[in-house]
């Protein structure tokens, strides 16, 4: 299902000229890397189908394929890896947009016009032009009960999700989704100038895995949590999500309706929990 096409870098080098406290006179020239963003527009279709484009987002290069089948799963569009036939690269796009247009050839006929919703998603916001943000929550079933985990367990997440992002230590400018289990085991990190398509490229893994509903699992996000990172998590049956900043009202009073555990400003030995408290054990 995967194309061996080598994809781009998550990462640019770049030249600077790094200011310091000397003045002038120190002005320094030298290299450095930033994070890469770049479009990807998704594309599906059906057997006999010509593909369409379902949306474009602005995204790190990498997992590409994982975060073209999450955003599908997260869209409701796809529920397991039986529906997917194959995702691919359109590699006839033209050089400098080869890896930047992804097609998800599905099993069975799709109607985009039923679903599409023409927005584009930048690294800010994933979720624009939805006429009612009601009508969303209510597609999405609420999560089961489980798992409990321990308060020293939860409050040790952020610095260990923080040791695994490779990117971020070369750039300093993108974020994170990690996914652990019960146990406080890590099973995946992804990285990405949006938390929207990181967290679409751990549901696209585990969907591609055969690894849906992720009941057992927490998800920590960097940076603040909002609607839709409560709406994705709770499409991958995820029942506690956490996140280093604030979140919103709107992911607030999502997580109630979708009973899940939500936890903002997890950081520096603390956290406030925001809904659904009993899955924190706070005696251990």
């Amino acid at each position: 299902m995967h194309s061996k096409a080598e994809t781009r870098r998550p990462a640019t080098r770049v030249q600077i000229h790094r200011i310091t406290a000397q003045g002038e006179a120190a002005l320094q020239t030298q290299p450095d890397e930033v994070v890469t963003e770049e479009p990807m527009e998704i594309r599906v279709a059906g057997p006999g189908q010509r593909p369409e484009a379902l949306a474009v987002t602005m995204r790190t290069p990498g997992h590409d394929f994982e975060l073209a089948a999450g955003f599908c799963r997260t869209e409701g569009l796809i529920h397991s890896v039986a529906d997917v036939n194959e995702i691919r690269y359109c590699l006839d796009a033209g050089d400098d947009q080869e890896y930047n247009i992804v097609t998800v050839r599905l099993r069975a006929p799709v109607d985009l016009d039923a679903r599409r919703r023409s927005f584009i998603a930048n690294s800010s916001c994933g979720l624009c032009g939805v006429t009612s943000i009601d009508q969303v929550v209510s597609d999405v079933p609420p999560v089961a009960d489980g798992p409990i985990i321990g308060r020293s367990l939860l409050l040790s997440l952020p610095e260990r999700a923080r040791q695994a992002q490779s990117v971020f230590d070369a750039t300093g400018g993108l974020h994170a989704a990690a996914l652990f289990d019960a146990e406080g085991n890590m099973v995946l990190v992804r990285e990405d100038i949006g938390r929207h398509n990181a967290l679409d490229k751990i549901v696209g893994h585990a969907l591609l895995q055969d690894m849906l509903p992720l009941e057992n699992s927490v998800v920590l996000v960097s940076g603040r949590v909002s609607f839709e990172i409560v709406q994705k998590a709770a499409v991958a049956g995820i029942g506690i999500a956490a996140a280093v900043s604030a979140p919103s009202s709107l992911a607030i009073r999502a997580a109630e309706r979708l009973n899940q555990t939500l936890v903002g400003f997890l950081r520096e030995g603390r956290g406030n929990i925001y809904t659904h408290p009993g899955r924190i054990d706070m005696a251990r």
